[in-house]
């Protein structure tokens, strides 16, 4: 577990470094105005494919827990719009205040502080904004509260798609930005790159299976409680798997499903820390590449103690 925990507080200190950040954030704003401009033009067709899906649920759940994917998504709305307001009001400042190594370290800093004071209005005060969403959705005919959580979950499947989307992307271009952690940190040994393509083969066969999964367990999704283990659950499972064959294929000389599962614990664990970004608007654009970097130095302390133990005991 000692091992577990330094990879995940190396994993938080580099992705607050300007070259990762700057990595991250390009790619999260190129797959994020990707998967934008596919909602605008299939649009339609999502929220079609929502009230269809929604056919399967009866109506006393939809509406209770309509209310609450409708008090989720305007909490995850607050926390954009504060995020927006603070830089359209004070921008020109925090541009002369915050240095340019800063500055995206500043915006997370910002965008976590917006869900922490969202987070607290909503711990209070859940109860009375849930009752006040579940009186407007009983107020309103059936087909406009099949058509609102229709839409609610239009934006939840595009959100899904930017997350296993940038997942995908993360694992594809893991080597660069894996290569130069590895420089600075692990004596300037190279990475392995003869395993990568046979990662990204893992990834995208879990990519389809977390697809299939998610549409079989989506009736779930309106059971309170259930809905955060299954979404949890399914998140955890994609990325442990790929960030573990990632890091495993730039470190190892072999890619094998046994050695994830003599890792286990450690594997679920560093999965579940990554997913907890995708909870936060913004932030869970970072998530997989803290995941590569994190199991990343997992498995690569674990190769350095061995290495470190077998000259030990070779040249007492």
């Amino acid at each position: 577990m000692k091992n577990t925990m330094q990879a995940i507080f190396f994993g938080f200190r580099e992705i607050l470094t300007w070259h990762t950040m700057k990595y991250a954030l390009a790619i999260g704003i190129i797959v994020t105005a990707l998967w934008i401009g596919i909602g605008i033009v299939l649009w339609d067709s999502i929220v079609d494919l929502s009230s269809h899906v929604l056919g399967w649920v009866p109506f006393s759940m939809m509406r209770s827990n309509g209310a609450w994917m409708l008090s989720a998504f305007v909490w995850l709305q607050l926390i954009l719009l504060t995020f927006a307001l603070i830089f359209a009001f004070f921008g020109n400042f925090i541009l002369r205040s915050v240095s340019e190594e800063k500055y995206t370290s500043f915006s997370l800093l910002v965008a976590m502080g917006s869900a922490l004071f969202w987070s607290i209005i909503w711990y209070f005060k859940g109860d009375y904004i849930y009752a006040q969403f579940l009186q407007l959705l009983t107020w309103l005919p059936f087909e406009t509260i099949e058509k609102g959580i229709a839409f609610l979950i239009g934006f939840y499947i595009i959100y899904n798609a930017i997350i296993v989307t940038m997942l995908f992307v993360a694992s594809v271009f893991s080597e660069p930005l894996i290569a130069s952690v590895e420089k600075r940190h692990f004596d300037g040994e190279d990475v392995l790159r003869d395993n990568i393509f046979s990662s990204v083969g893992y990834t995208i066969k879990d990519s389809f299976i977390f697809l299939l999964v998610s549409l079989l367990a989506f009736p779930l999704l309106f059971i309170p409680v259930v809905n955060m283990f299954v979404q949890i659950g399914l998140w955890t499972w994609l990325v442990k798997d790929t960030v573990g064959y990632d890091a495993l294929a730039l470190v190892s000389n072999k890619v094998e499903k046994e050695q994830l599962k003599e890792h286990r614990v450690a594997v679920w664990f560093i999965g579940f820390v990554t997913v907890l970004f995708n909870f936060i608007p913004i932030l869970n654009l970072f998530g997989p590449f803290f995941g590569e970097i994190t199991m990343f130095h997992y498995f690569k302390s674990l190769e350095k103690n061995e290495k470190e133990i077998y000259h030990k005991r070779k040249f007492p």
